[in-house]
């Protein structure tokens, strides 16, 4: 058969643009944050994870221009060889001094730090064990490893202490959870999964992407619940709260000089360019300056959630600024992001396999940068197209009994 033999069955995106619904790689004309230029007309912005809103920030932007005019646009090589600048180090030693940890090590994207610390990590006879709804790039991570994988129910304490009791005792064992998951926006458990690990003898890496700048201060989920010295490794991401591109793990220094000598994912790949380095170093001295920053993307998101809900909208388990909107039926969410784009509020669709089966939803998120006025005109438009497309019961108005928050007043 002919290796292209199954483009020809694959159909499903070419009757979706037909359709005029097709809603993946969709550029956007211009972006200032909490809102965009699409399709010419503009859009709320509460699709992103700028959760801190700095990519804007004045000094943010300065310190990147910066530092292209001193160090130019690319390292042109791996931080093995000649990819290192005194700009990488100093990235590293400012992380682990936030994340509180003995060191931090830098990878080019979120997903190279997940694939490159697992792979490096789990050797064969060891044991990875991750919950069911963990990032992709967990999950590649395991797949390229040479260990064996173990899933558990997400968020299930009871179902991980029973994989975990039926490996063999003296194996090598991870166990890899999302703090934040980027869909449903609920939070691990953490001392739960910290107490199991350590009856059973497993290390444990928390992937902080969405909980960095969000949780414990900033400083992500263990931070959250007062454990950073029970979690082994801690993943971060520059692509959200940090308003670039790269990724980070911080942890025990022994460790991660192994992984750094390990890992294929950092040595046969480019370093970060140093206007992404200089930006995240921006964005440490933004959030260690004006924490009260945070305090703003939580009176936010707390306003968006208690109005979606008096709304009579579904949105699961969340208790962070990521706010799922769940519809269920893909048809339904696709043509509802559709409605709710030609309104204008841009928000994410996500169907299976980004979801489990029968969860399709509109992923919203929610900034420190957003006004009163954005998240009250979001709010509007969601109540109208809800009721249009029969999203939500009733057909009564919240516009006279909005849920106000000091923070947003005015």
């Amino acid at each position: 058969m002919d290796l292209f033999a199954k483009i020809n069955q694959y159909d499903q995106v070419k009757q979706a643009r037909d359709l005029g619904v097709y809603p993946y790689f969709m550029p956007l004309q211009n972006s200032e944050g909490t809102t965009a230029i699409f399709e010419g007309h503009e859009v709320i912005m509460i699709g992103s994870n700028n959760y801190l809103g700095l990519t804007t920030h004045p000094k943010v932007r300065q310190d990147a221009m910066d530092a292209i005019a001193k160090y130019g646009t690319s390292c042109t090589g791996s931080r093995f060889l000649n990819g290192t600048l005194e700009l990488h180090i100093e990235l590293e030693r400012r992380l682990a001094r936030f994340m509180n940890s003995e060191a931090a090590l830098t990878f080019t994207t979120g997903y190279q730090a997940n694939v490159g610390t697992i792979s490096a990590l789990v050797e064969k006879g060891d044991y990875v064990i991750v919950d069911k709804e963990d990032h992709a790039s967990i999950v590649d991570g395991c797949l390229l490893c040479r260990g064996e994988l173990r899933r558990f129910s997400h968020n299930d304490v009871s179902s991980l202490e029973i994989v975990l009791s039926r490996l063999p005792e003296e194996a090598g064992k991870l166990v890899v959870v999302d703090g934040v998951y980027s869909m449903g926006g609920d939070i691990a458990p953490l001392p739960e999964l910290v107490a199991i690990c350590k009856k059973y003898g497993a290390r444990i890496m928390v992937d902080d992407a969405h909980s960095i700048g969000v949780l414990g201060n900033g400083r992500g989920t263990a931070a959250h619940f007062g454990l950073e010295s029970e979690i082994d490794l801690t993943m971060g991401t520059f692509s959200k709260t940090f308003a670039s591109v790269g990724g980070y793990i911080s942890g025990n220094a022994d460790v991660l000089d192994f992984i750094q000598h390990r890992a294929r994912a950092l040595i046969f790949s480019a370093s970060l360019p140093p206007a992404n380095a200089a930006t995240v170093l921006a964005c440490l001295d933004v959030i260690e300056a004006d924490p009260t920053i945070i305090d703003q993307l939580w009176d936010n998101a707390e306003y968006m959630r208690a109005n979606l809900k008096r709304l009579g909208y579904d949105t699961g388990r969340s208790n962070t600024p990521i706010i799922p909107l769940i519809i269920r039926d893909d048809l339904r969410t696709v043509l509802a992001w559709r409605a709710l784009v030609d309104s204008g509020v841009y928000t994410n669709p996500v169907l299976p396999p980004g979801v489990p089966a029968n969860m399709s939803l509109l992923r919203t998120s929610y900034t420190a940068t957003h006004r009163h006025e954005h998240l009250d005109r979001a709010l509007t438009i969601l109540e109208d197209v809800g009721h249009r497309l029969d999203l939500i019961p009733g057909e009564g108005s919240l516009r006279k009994e909005m849920v106000t928050s000091e923070a947003n007043v005015g």
